[in-house]
């Protein structure tokens, strides 16, 4: 929690007529512990519901600082006009606490449901996630003034003191809320079951303290009124609950269309999938399958389309393999096995190891049935090693204590793009560093570096962080369909994109290619493809390649800096 306005705390201790001693119905010491009790887990409940708002903001809006500043800015502000409004209060504070309480459970406790439904139904949630903020930030700035003259009653005692007292519990319950929400409710109950959950905790709390702790400080009408507003903020809760489910399945046809198949949260991120269950369905290569092609989505945004996918990861691998020795080959990233499949069509590849964050992601890529046909059941080849971590930790352990792991011939990076906030360390000057350390002194780097034409200083950012670790480069591009609505890997797109990238989107005129970007680097100038190589690229050709390489060479950016973790360069 964050501190209110000293003035509103101050006032909190006047005027003379709010610090009359409340009759208890338990001993002051016990009274003045409840109450502290109570500022602990409203505490908890207040932090939940800030950091709610800013994952699903990310989730739904993406851009993670962008969003976090939004929301977190807002309920500062909020609050200390919370905090303004409670003085107005502090004469009837039991009732006025009673009441803040069971709005806030209300509030907050429906904030997820609410902006998914806006994101699902409305295609954008920027207004609903700012009013929400607003609103739950007043509401917890006028806690603590309120609280502030409910225990100067209860007992009295130096504003220095009851202050200290106070903002212990409040600080150490946000503590607690900051741990619950990532390691308790999101992994048990889920975003929209575990704000519901809170907000019936945050709705018990206040309606204890109140109705039974200073239920003399009430009418008979306002204890009535109280307990009335409070069992219904429960029943309501307590029916947000139980259609948690169905609404989800609902909000998630609107967002996917009715073809979505398999909706899970694997810890990492959601991964739903839609289409692809008809044989032949996602065959690749212009054949036509019986039913909707595969569509990939994780935390929202498009990863794989089965009717362009083919074409991308042939671009990101068969140049790098084509250009020399290729026995070895680590990729990074790349868990749904569509890399891999390409790999393995190399003849001379011994072994191919994944570093893939999500192990829901590579068991859906074994199991599901129309991604494990997509992908020609290629992680189940004896040859493909799967290593559960973090990219760039994996890499940064290989380096580590003087050990010199069995260099790489070609390292593919087909990670998120780089506009998305959460992977710009992936492509970062120390990650790549660190990847160039792994490469056999003739061994290939190749990186997927995002859409050249829509995200032009993104794309060759990342080809002047990839120069600066002292690796010669050879970018190159490679169009899609046009007018491919669906974007492929590049994450332009989809039902389900966010607002940065319906900006991007938005660029390329109508009809007009869309491209996928990539970036070979090795210690020397890399071998690109030549006729020879032909029989080697799958469905790609020689001269399209070489037309992809010259085509974006024109529309370099001179004068980038590399991106670094402490001055990351994708986010202007």
């Amino acid at each position: 929690m964050i501190d209110p306005p000293e003035s509103a705390l101050t006032g909190a201790l006047g005027p003379p007529e709010a610090m009359t001693p409340a009759r208890l119905p338990v001993p002051a010491g016990l009274g003045r512990l409840l109450v502290l009790a109570v500022v602990f887990v409203c505490a908890a409940c207040g932090l939940v519901y800030e950091l709610e708002l800013v994952a699903l903001a990310t989730y739904l809006v993406g851009d993670s600082v962008t969003q976090a500043s939004v929301v977190l800015s807002v309920m500062v502000f909020a609050m200390g006009v919370g905090a303004l409004l409670a003085k107005r209060l502090r004469c009837r504070a039991a009732v006025g606490f009673g009441a803040v309480e069971a709005a806030l459970a209300l509030v907050g406790g429906c904030s997820a449901m609410a902006l998914y439904a806006c994101f699902a139904w409305y295609g954008q949630s920027r207004s609903a996630l700012v009013g929400f903020s607003l609103a739950i930030g007043v509401l917890i700035g006028a806690e603590v003034p309120l609280l502030m003259t409910l225990i100067q009653r209860v007992r009295r005692q130096d504003a220095g003191g009851a202050v200290a007292d106070l903002f212990a519990a409040d600080y150490v319950g946000a503590l607690v809320g900051g741990l619950a929400f990532p390691f308790l409710l999101l992994p048990c109950f889920g975003q929209l079951t575990g704000a519901l959950v809170t907000g019936a905790i945050n709705a018990t709390a206040g309606g204890v303290l109140v109705l039974w702790l200073f239920r003399h400080d009430l009418t008979v009408r306002a204890r009535w009124a109280l307990l009335g507003v409070n069992v219904l903020v429960l029943v309501l809760l307590a029916a947000g609950v139980l259609l948690a489910t169905p609404f989800e399945r609902a909000a998630r046809r609107a967002v996917y269309g009715s073809s979505a198949r398999v909706a899970v949260q694997t810890g990492v991120q959601e991964v739903v999938m839609t289409g692809g269950t008809g044989p032949g369905v996602g065959a690749g290569r212009g054949r036509k399958g019986s039913g909707p092609p595969l569509e990939l989505y994780l935390d929202g945004r498009l990863r794989v389309s089965a009717d362009t996918e083919f074409r991308y990861h042939e671009a990101l691998v068969h140049p790098a393999l084509a250009g020399g020795p290729h026995a070895r080959v680590l990729v990074l990233g790349g868990g749904d096995g569509l890399a891999v499949r390409e790999i393995l069509r190399h003849g001379g590849v011994r072994s191919v190891t994944v570093v893939e964050l999500d192990p829901g992601v590579v068991r859906l890529a074994r199991t599901d049935p129309g991604l494990s046909r997509l992908n020609q059941h290629s992680m189940d080849d004896p040859r493909v090693h799967v290593v559960t971590a973090d990219a760039f930790d994996w890499l940064r352990r290989q380096g580590a204590h003087g050990r010199h792991p069995a260099p790489y011939d070609v390292v593919v990076s087909d990670l998120p793009d780089p506009g998305i906030t959460a992977s710009t360390k992936l492509y970062s000057q120390e990650f790549y560093g660190m990847a160039a350390r792994m490469l056999a002194p003739d061994g290939r780097l190749v990186v997927h570096a995002g859409p050249p034409g829509t995200r032009a200083r993104s794309y060759w950012t990342v080809e002047a962080t990839v120069r600066s670790v002292g690796l010669a480069t050879v970018p190159y591009r490679l169009p899609g369909r046009p007018a491919d609505v669906s974007g492929g890997p590049d994450r332009l797109g989809g039902p389900a994109r966010s607002a940065a990238e319906e900006e991007h989107t938005a660029a390329p005129p109508p009809g007009g290619p869309r491209y996928w970007g990539f970036v070979l680097a090795a210690r020397h100038p890399p071998r690109f493809v030549h006729a020879s190589d032909a029989p080697h690229l799958g469905g790609l050709t020689v001269d399209e390649l070489l037309a992809g390489r010259s085509g974006v060479a024109r529309a370099r950016i001179p004068g980038l800096r590399a991106s670094t973790l402490m001055h990351p360069q994708y986010l202007d």
